[in-house]
Order: C-alpha cells, then sequence, then structure tokens
C-alpha cells in the first residue's frame, strides 16, 4: 500500500515536469540585417563577409556652365561713309554770246552769233551741273567785263532746281521766267543753258525744263 503511493506520487510529479517543458515555444530570435554573416565554405574554412562598400563620392558634373545673362559688347563698328557726292574745287565753264561772229569762234547760234565759252576762277562744288548753272543765272550783268561777250540772261528770274544725266543726255530743270530782248535773245538764251550744263558734265546734248514745261514751248511765247 505504501509502496503503491510512492510510485503515484513520483508519477505525478514527473507529469508536472514534463507539463512545465511542453509550454508555449520561444519567440525566435531575429536577426539583425546589419550584422554580418559568417559562412562556412565546403573546405571547411570560415570565409568572413566582403566589407560594405562604401559609397562613391557623387560625380562632379561636367556639364557646361550656362552662358551669363549679360549681353555681350557689340562689335566695333567703321566710321559711317558720308554718302553724297565728293566735294572738289575746279574752275567752272560758263557759256555767253559773241554777238555778229557768225560762228567763226565758236558754234553759230542766234542771228549769225557765236557761243563762247568762259572758265571761272576755282570754285568749291559737290555737283558740277547745279554749280555752273547757279553760276550763269546769278550772273545779273549784260556785259562780260571787257570780254565783249554778252549775258542776254541777265534780266531774266530763274533758278536751278535738279538735274540729272541719262546716258549722254543732260537734262535741267528750273523754275522762274524768261526777260529777253528781242527774238534773237531767244535762240541765245536756249544755247547759254543747253552748253552750260553739259560742258559742267560732259554730255553731247541737253534738255532743259523751265516750271515743267520743254524751254522750246516757253521760249515759242516769246
Amino acid at each position: 500500500m505504501t509502496r503503491r503511493s510512492a510510485f503515484g506520487v513520483l508519477g505525478l510529479s514527473g507529469l508536472i515536469v514534463l507539463t512545465g517543458c511542453f509550454g508555449p515555444p520561444a519567440a525566435a530570435p531575429t536577426s539583425n540585417p546589419a550584422a554580418p554573416t559568417t559562412t562556412v565554405s565546403p573546405s571547411g574554412t570560415t570565409q568572413s563577409p566582403p566589407a560594405p562598400s562604401t559609397p562613391s563620392a557623387a560625380p562632379t558634373s561636367t556639364a557646361a556652365v550656362p552662358p551669363s545673362s549679360a549681353p555681350a559688347s557689340p562689335p566695333a563698328t567703321a566710321e559711317p561713309t558720308p554718302t553724297g557726292l565728293p566735294e572738289q574745287v575746279a574752275p567752272l565753264t560758263i557759256y555767253y554770246v559773241a554777238v555778229g561772229d557768225n560762228g567763226v569762234s565758236g558754234p553759230l547760234v542766234g542771228c549769225g552769233d557765236s557761243l563762247i565759252a568762259t572758265t571761272t576762277a576755282p570754285v568749291r562744288f559737290t555737283e558740277q551741273v547745279g554749280s555752273s548753272m547757279e553760276t550763269l543765272l546769278a550772273n545779273k550783268s549784260r556785259d562780260v567785263g571787257m570780254s565783249g561777250l554778252v549775258n542776254v540772261l541777265y534780266k531774266s528770274s530763274l533758278t536751278y532746281v535738279d538735274g540729272e544725266l541719262n546716258g549722254s543726255t543732260v537734262t535741267v530743270w528750273l523754275t522762274g521766267e524768261f526777260m529777253l530782248g528781242g527774238v534773237c535773245d531767244v535762240p541765245r538764251a536756249k544755247a547759254q543753258l543747253e552748253y552750260t550744263a553739259m560742258a559742267a558734265i560732259g554730255a553731247t546734248s541737253a534738255r532743259v525744263f523751265v516750271n515743267n514745261r520743254l524751254i522750246d514751248e516757253v521760249l515759242s511765247l516769246k
């Protein structure tokens, strides 16, 4: 009786001990991802994991530096070229009439007269046709010095406006009025104007307009 009770006690005590060993399982240890792991090679040697690589330095940018927003200096420019004709200094050729010369000393004009070229002292000008015509029209004397030549335009009130060369023909525009001394002065006046204009620019023919009318039409009324 007494012996069975001892085994029963011992059996009960072992059951209690075994029951304590089968409690809930402990949580599995979590591995530290940062901790290195040691591996064993097939040969039995221990290999340490490679050391973590050091991050490389940030790449150096090779992009070109953007240009400055400030505007570039403009290139140096040449001096402006002056426009118009160059200034010259030269004598001018002006035509007057030798009354009664009958074409002996120059072209035959008027009523048996000659047209004679004269030259002035050197004159400064940029447009020779205009300068020659203005010199002729500015002369308000009938007699040309002591030369015996006559200026039949001395009473006329004419003003030079413009002139141009087209081929070998020079065209001249005037404004104003003719004041002539008779029918013989009509061809004389025309010849003085045309020959003076041709000599100024080296033309072989001339057309003269007065108040936008051809000179022949204007003088036909005289």
